[in-house]
């Protein structure tokens, strides 16, 4: 008997599926591989809607893995590949701390890079803290560029009801930084007990406390309530795509300037009007940097002839 479900968590090429009507199986691929997933590390992910084959009460063998309509992916150093980290959610929260470890908006632009087919909303935890004037300038930024920006503190509860009433009716993962606090926001919502960790004092910088994604649901799932893509904290990420041109699209100030060249990267071309707004404190200098520091890091791993901005 063939079926399909919703990969809710994936360990060691051990996936648990979960059908529409609410079984639960741990099923593997059948045979060694799938045409459709050469070329791809860790090829299925938390969220991805596969067809299976039943082989008995609880276990299973995939079939084939459906059209992803959302992803959040990132490029892994150490297999030189594009790394997909879970799928088909409906928005992505990137939660942010204001101190231990502090507040790095270029790791938010960094997320928004790597989010496709999906917003994100700049989720601010431990705000019973205070930001400093250039840290709230630049928080405030996101809000004025159109994205969904909240303030949270998972240790005090302010504004954890306007965060749940955010995620009702979604499926949403759940991004950030190691240590800013994602396991405790996440129990705050669901009212869970995920594994939480203390920062390393000596890095200022968190352990890691979910070693791989996994799906969350609220009480009421399916018939109201939301889903949570809970996933490891990340202390550095780039993008992965093979487009660097994609990237300029995590930059919304860049559309209402028109540069002569419709494939201007904005960093060394004559007569860019990006890095003229940007001279003239149109753009935000620190929001550029971020961009040119992508673009960069997506260069030195591309061979020579890719370096121009085109698809492979």
């Amino acid at each position: 008997m063939t079926l399909f479900g919703t990969v809710y968590r994936s360990i060691n090429n051990i996936y648990s599926v979960k059908t529409d009507s609410g079984d639960l199986f741990s099923v593997r691929i059948k045979g060694k591989r799938l045409a459709i997933l050469e070329g791809e590390y860790n090829p299925i992910v938390v969220g991805d809607r596969v067809l299976f084959e039943a082989v008995s009460e609880t276990e299973g063998l995939l079939l084939e893995r459906n059209s992803r309509r959302s992803s959040f992916a990132r490029w892994n150093v150490k297999r030189f590949l594009n790394q997909t980290i879970c799928a088909n959610m409906d928005q992505i929260l990137c939660v942010c701390s204001i101190d231990s470890p502090p507040f790095r908006p270029r790791f938010v632009d960094r997320v928004v890079a790597c989010a496709q087919g999906v917003d994100v909303v700049v989720c601010m935890n431990k705000c019973d803290m205070m930001l400093t004037r250039v840290e709230e300038e630049r928080f405030r930024l996101y809000g004025r560029l159109g994205f969904r920006t909240v303030r949270v503190s998972a240790k005090t509860g302010e504004n954890v009801d306007t965060l749940r009433g955010l995620l009702q009716g979604r499926t949403t993962a759940v991004i950030g930084q190691s240590g800013v606090g994602k396991s405790s926001l996440v129990n705050a919502v669901l009212g869970t007990s995920q594994k939480t960790g203390e920062v390393s004092g000596k890095y200022n910088r968190g352990r890691h406390t979910t070693n791989h994604a996994i799906m969350l649901e609220s009480a009421s799932w399916p018939s109201e309530g939301f889903r949570l893509i809970d996933t490891p904290g990340f202390r550095e990420i780039s993008p992965p795509h093979d487009d660097i041109l994609r990237v300029r699209s995590a930059f919304p100030e860049f559309e209402s300037c028109k540069c002569p060249y419709e494939s201007c990267l904005h960093i060394d071309e004559e007569d860019c009007l990006v890095k003229r707004a940007v001279e003239m404190g149109e753009i935000n200098s620190d929001r550029y940097y971020s961009y040119v520091s992508m673009v960069e890091d997506m260069q030195s791993r591309s061979p020579a002839y890719l370096r121009s901005g085109k698809r492979k």
